[in-house]
């Protein structure tokens, strides 16, 4: 049975000055990145940085959430970090991250949904049988002193028989599996998804700004842009 959450409710209030963006190219360690938004999100918190949005990719690996269970590590082929971050709370934050990502799949063709009892972005998969949906968008935060680290995760062209050493997000039942836009049958470019990205995030969240030189001192070792 297929139950979507359709009278959710989404949408933030804007923020006060534009929210950088950042994108950065070739892959970022995890590590690497998980320090630089610990270091940003402590200056977001103490007033002397703005809010952030990047865009990466990180080398293969599995990531345990606040409520992942080592049972559902099947076979450890990559790291596995503990990212201290789950999608289980803030309701209405997580459903406007996740009506970000269906009205940029949208731009694609592709019909995304949110579901009553599982985190992220659904599609349905007819094609694979009745009631076979694949997930294509994980979500995961972690708030501290009232900002949130960690985001989205949305497979474009990824190898996903990684999938098959875990149970993803803790969804084992058989009708649910995980897809990319690849995968679907959509050959999508980086760069378009990331402007289908920013245009969908300025709707909901408000404008976003390139990143400025000031900001980078507040994290020296932050990948350019």
């Amino acid at each position: 049975m297929i139950s979507a959450r359709d009278d959710v409710m989404v949408g933030l209030d804007r923020a006060s000055s534009p929210v950088e963006w950042r994108i950065s190219e070739g892959l970022v360690p995890y590590e690497t990145a998980l320090a630089l938004m610990e270091a940003r999100a402590a200056a977001i918190a103490d007033g002397v940085a703005s809010e952030l949005i990047w865009l990466l990719e990180h080398p293969p690996l599995y990531t345990a959430g606040t409520s992942a269970k080592r049972a559902e590590v099947i076979e450890a082929r990559f790291p596995l970090p503990s990212a201290g971050r789950g999608g289980q709370d803030v309701r209405r934050f997580v459903a406007t991250l996740e009506e970000w990502i269906i009205r940029a799949l949208a731009n694609f063709d592709v019909a995304g949904e949110r579901r009553a009892d599982r985190i992220g972005v659904w599609v349905r998969r007819p094609d694979k049988g009745a009631a076979r949906e694949d997930k294509i968008a994980a979500i995961g935060v972690r708030i501290k002193r009232w900002v949130t680290l960690h985001g989205v995760a949305l497979n474009i062209d990824c190898d996903l028989s990684h999938y098959a050493g875990i149970v993803p997000c803790g969804v084992s039942d058989p009708r649910y599996g995980i897809t990319s836009l690849a995968d679907l049958g959509h050959a999508v470019t980086l760069p378009e998804i990331d402007a289908a990205l920013r245009r969908e995030f300025e709707r909901l969240f408000g404008t976003v700004a390139r990143a400025q030189a000031a900001a980078d001192s507040l994290v020296p070792s932050f990948p350019a842009t």
